[in-house]
């Protein structure tokens, strides 16, 4: 059965205080990056940091009393998980989650922190669900599904009410793609009450599943490779997903590791805003391909549950894509004074160091000589090119390591 507007507008009367409504921003920074007028909807701001609680609550309030007796079990990589272990813990029932291995050790405490009980089987969330599926066949568990159900749909698609509502006159929606329950909610909403708005949907270009399904016009399996953005690792899309995403949405796009990796840094630097890979993926694709110039756009930041040993590598990988972390290996005749000369042109450059391995000891490095890494801080891609080009001209041996 499919979701519909009605079910969406109930969805928005039974949230109650638990589910708040996320504010709509409009962002200088972003809108002279893109040459868009762009307006960022504050998803990982919601409780449990991210939309999914909007449709595990929907759905737990809405189960009968001997369904909740028997429980819930759900599959997730981290935020359904922690909106569905949530949302039981609101309503007293035991509650299971299955979660991959490999998922984020900060997501797998916060749901046990909910009250779950976590079982921790699959490489990605398509083998975890597998496993969820069989505990609730085996138990009378009701199955809570992150993405393909209508009522989890409709309750996303509250995202797209409150979109029109602070910006009527929204020209074009960015919404990430993973399973596809987000997309297709805010599809319903807006194209219900405005049919002449763009929604687009972002795919991480590493499971790009929704992408293929639609260039197919079938259910296409998809993707595997390793990508930051865990959260929309869905290599299979859901069967009513896809069929309100064929028939509704305007594109599916790309984005990869790169361009997420960028836009999560400038969301931190500029907007003080600490979004994950998945929920960035939206604004990625208006940073890196300013497809909408003087368009009012809305990029939904969905989730910004991250892990901070991911963070730390953002913030040095978005340093050095924009020229302002420069890492050099140096090879210098070991003798006293011949530092000094590498200082002195980092000195006149202007530049910063923040950290210098010395290194005599490896087999590559002859003997009489020594081997230096250095990490610069500069101000820039100018900077930094000033700086290699001032090394060249002194014919000193380097390696660019970023």
């Amino acid at each position: 059965m499919n979701p519909t507007y009605d079910e969406i507008t109930n969805a928005n009367s039974m949230r109650g205080q638990e589910i708040r409504k996320t504010p709509l921003l409009f962002s200088p920074t972003f809108s002279n990056i893109t040459g868009s007028k762009v307006y960022l909807k504050a998803e990982f701001q919601q409780k449990t940091g991210s939309f999914k609680i909007r449709g595990a609550y929907y759905k737990i309030k809405s189960l009968s009393d001997e369904e909740k007796k028997l429980g819930v079990v759900a599959a997730s990589a981290g935020n359904h998980a922690q909106g569905v272990a949530f949302a039981s813990s609101l309503e007293k029932i035991p509650c299971t989650i299955v979660m991959p291995k490999n998922a984020s050790p900060a997501k797998v405490a916060a749901t046990k922190g909910y009250g779950a009980n976590v079982i921790l089987e699959g490489t990605n969330y398509d083998e975890s669900s597998s496993r969820a599926k069989e505990i609730a066949q085996n138990t009378g568990s009701m199955m809570i599904h992150a993405f393909d159900d209508p009522q989890i749909i409709a309750a996303q698609g509250v995202i797209g009410l409150e979109i029109l509502e602070d910006l009527p006159d929204v020209e074009e929606v960015y919404v990430p793609i993973g399973g596809g329950g987000l997309a297709a909610g805010t599809l319903i909403a807006i194209k219900e009450k405005n049919p002449n708005v763009k929604v687009i949907g972002v795919q991480s270009r590493s499971f790009p599943s929704m992408y293929e399904s639609m260039k197919e016009g079938k259910i296409t399996a998809s993707g595997g490779a390793r990508t930051i953005a865990d959260g929309i690792s869905v290599k299979v899309p859901g069967q009513l997903t896809f069929s309100i995403i064929q028939d509704l949405i305007d594109d599916v796009v790309l984005v990869d590791d790169g361009e997420i990796t960028k836009a999560m840094f400038l969301l931190m630097e500029r907007m003080k805003f600490v979004v994950e890979p998945a929920g960035a993926a939206s604004l990625a694709y208006l940073i890196s391909k300013k497809p909408s110039p003087g368009k009012k756009v809305v990029a939904i930041l969905a989730g910004g549950n991250v892990d901070m040993y991911l963070l730390g590598q953002i913030v040095d990988k978005g340093l050095a894509a924009m020229g302002r972390l420069l890492k050099l290996s140096i090879l210098l005749p070991d003798r006293p004074g011949a530092f000094k000369t590498i200082v002195d042109e980092i000195s006149a450059a202007n530049a910063n160091i923040v950290e210098v391995v010395h290194d005599r000891l490896s087999s590559d490095i002859n003997a009489g000589s020594a081997g230096v890494t250095l990490s610069l801080e500069t101000q820039g891609k100018e900077q930094a090119d000033k700086l290699i080009e001032s090394l060249k001209q002194k014919d000193i041996q380097f390696r660019l390591l970023t």
